[in-house]
């Protein structure tokens, strides 16, 4: 008698079973329990087209189906095909191009992958923490800020922290654009369907549209077809990286990621715990996120910006908490800066990135404990400004703060079009600019020395 394994029956025969049950969003299959598995494909033909979902669990004698689409046309004892693997074929034929849930080109133009060209699936390891690289080179990004106070480091992965519109999706344009890498990939979950086209068509400029992939689920699509972007998102960054290249990936937004995965983990059947997150949540961030990064010595890397949605700018809200412990470091930005116009709108005593001291020379250093303990010292006074409390003349250094900082915050607005030492070159001049000369010898001059005991505010007050 001929025995088959599972891997050639699949390969010689078409898996199906047949509808049983249909629920908004999701189906129940019979006949299918002994081969199927959480996270197979499967689809159906409707007189509305092919209807496409993953398995989100099996028992004895059926499995659970959750759909891309919606199940109005599906009728019970439907046949559903059922694929083994979620697979994507990614490579230079997405370039240029808006990718949707499913690894389809979006539009007319419909380019096939080149000979040759392998599938990928879905669900991928992270590269194993032996093998893999430390932190590359700091990276020209654009932009004066992370080019300076908040490097971006090859291989480093950032959570971008804002309410909505707040101006997160021009400063990511901006990285995409200005950001040193050799492929961007451009992952838009849960986004409205104009912001997708205008970020393409708008933001991204000619020359950085053609290293470009945006993969794209929007807001109204189910949260199985925002999943799966996600996973296709980091699945064509894989790719890339594979291959030899530096890539940059912009996740717009984790948030949204794990919001879809709250909804089709409490279909599951799991538990909910806080805002209603199954404790499952962290751990597919996490999973997720560490599929980023560097790679081996054999590969290029993964230089990763995910965005993180927090309302009212509360950084203790469940999904910000999980990811600022996963990624290496943040940048947050606050409305209260956005509404005095200053643009991007980054908070910069309460981001960091933990690239530094070492992305930075000592003298380097130097410049950017000085830059930020100028704003701090801002900060402390501006409660004192805004009462008309504050007297000048008692404080040197105080008094220096006031005159810098409508400098050092228009440095966080500066594009940055040369290199990296430029940058300090313009921080220095701004910090040194006006700086009173040293008193003589023996003046017993003590004013300007900050007193130890003061407060440090956090907020932006100016």
């Amino acid at each position: 008698m001929l025995h088959l394994t599972s891997q050639t029956r699949d390969s010689l025969f078409q898996l199906w079973g047949t509808v049983t049950d249909v629920s908004p969003g999701i189906i129940r299959i019979a006949g299918i329990s002994q081969s199927a598995g959480i996270g197979n494909e499967v689809s159906l033909m409707t007189p509305d087209g092919p209807v496409h979902g993953e398995i989100l669990n099996v028992s004895d004698n059926r499995a659970t189906a959750l759909l891309f689409r919606d199940s109005d046309a599906i009728r019970i004892g439907d046949r559903v095909n059922i694929e083994r693997d979620a697979r994507v074929t990614p490579g230079d034929h997405w370039l240029g191009r808006i990718v949707n849930y499913r690894g389809e080109v979006v539009g007319d133009d419909q380019p096939l992958p080149p000979p040759g060209l392998k599938s990928r699936r879905l669900h991928a390891a992270a590269p194993s923490a032996h093998a893999r690289k430390g932190l590359g080179e700091r990276l020209n990004t654009g932009w004066m800020i992370t080019d300076t106070v908040l490097p971006i480091c090859r291989g480093q992965r950032l959570g971008l922290f804002a309410g909505s519109g707040i101006g997160k999706s021009t400063f990511l344009g901006g990285l995409a654009c200005g950001l040193q890498a050799d492929r961007v990939v451009v992952g838009l979950i849960g986004e409205r369907s104009r912001e997708v086209g205008e970020f393409f068509n708008r933001t991204l400029t000619p020359e950085a549209r053609e290293r470009t992939v945006i993969v794209a689920a929007t807001a109204s699509e189910p949260p199985g077809a925002k999943k799966r972007a996600a996973y296709c998102a980091m699945a064509a960054a894989e790719h890339f990286r594979d291959e030899g290249h530096q890539v940059l990936l912009l996740f717009d937004s984790i948030t949204r990621f794990a919001e879809a995965h709250r909804e089709t983990a409490l279909t599951a059947g799991e538990t909910p715990a806080l805002n209603a997150f199954p404790p499952s949540t962290v751990r597919t961030i996490a999973e997720l996120a560490e599929r980023a990064g560097p790679g081996t010595d054999a590969q290029g890397d993964i230089t990763a910006i995910f965005s993180v949605l927090v309302a009212g700018s509360d950084m203790e809200e469940p999904v910000a908490d999980m990811v600022r412990g996963i990624l290496d470091g943040h940048i947050i930005m606050d409305r209260r800066i956005a509404d005095r116009g200053r643009y991007p709108a980054i908070d910069i005593l309460r981001s960091v990135s933990r690239s530094l001291p070492g992305a930075a020379t000592d003298d380097e250093n130097a410049l950017l404990r000085d830059y930020r303990r100028y704003l701090s010292l801002y900060e402390e006074i501006a409660p004192m400004l805004r009462a008309n409390l504050y007297e000048r003349g008692h404080d040197a250094q105080g008094d220096r703060a006031i005159d810098l900082f409508p400098h050092l915050d228009g440095f966080v607005s500066l594009k940055n079009d040369g290199d990296i030492p430029l940058a300090f070159d313009l921080m220095k001049s701004l910090l040194n600019a006006g700086k009173p000369e040293p008193a003589p010898s023996g003046s017993g001059s003590e004013t300007g020395s900050h007193s130890p005991g003061r407060q440090i505010l956090t907020r932006p007050g100016g």
